[in-house]
């Protein structure tokens, strides 16, 4: 069983900045990818930022160049620096985690964090 604990959600104004925190915890495993979904009112839920363990990263064309996705493997920990912030970004932010497990089978498994609001006015 993993844990995913997301911080950094708010209400702030446009062309602010915010920082979004996510932490996998528990069980005995690497992590394959980690990231950030959002899910807006009304919308399907889209990736926003992924980090994968071969280093690369994928955007959302919306906020390339806005945000900033990092990670600190010692910790399972990744960041998602958001800065220019627009009201269309307003949504939930769903931290994502594909891990593997150590022990024998290697299996791999998704989790996700609970959420945190992100609001955007205008």
């Amino acid at each position: 069983q993993v844990d995913v604990v997301e911080s950094g959600g708010g209400l702030v104004q446009a062309g602010d900045s915010l920082r979004l925190s996510c932490t996998a915890s528990g069980s005995t495993f690497s992590v394959n990818a980690i990231g950030w979904y959002r899910q807006a009112p009304g919308k399907q839920r889209e990736l926003v930022a992924l980090a994968s363990s071969d280093g690369s990263t994928n955007y959302e064309d919306s906020v390339k160049g806005r945000f900033t996705i990092s990670r600190d493997n010692t910790k399972n920990t990744v960041y998602l620096q958001m800065n220019s912030l627009k009201p269309d970004d307003t949504a939930v932010y769903y931290c994502y985690v594909n891990i593997r497990t150590i022990r024998p089978p290697q299996l791999d498994y998704q989790y996700w964090g609970q959420g945190t609001q992100v609001t955007v006015s205008s």
